[in-house]
């Protein structure tokens, strides 16, 4: 992944964890937008891997 894609994303992570959801879109959608096949697929892996960077929580689990 581009390192510009990245940050982006990281972001977008930052805006919507201060709700602000419509910035957070504006930041992240050209990037996604603009992306080829295997770029996409690493933004998807990213996205799923670091779904707390959204929400602000830890979800995952510890044994």
């Amino acid at each position: 992944m581009r390192p510009s894609t990245l940050r982006a994303l990281q972001r977008a992570a930052q805006l919507t964890r201060a709700n602000r959801l419509s910035e957070a879109i504006s930041v992240a959608e050209p990037v996604i937008r603009t992306a080829d096949t295997e770029e996409a697929a690493e933004i998807r892996r990213w996205l799923t891997d670091h779904t707390d960077d959204f929400t602000g929580t830890n979800t995952k689990e510890t044994d």
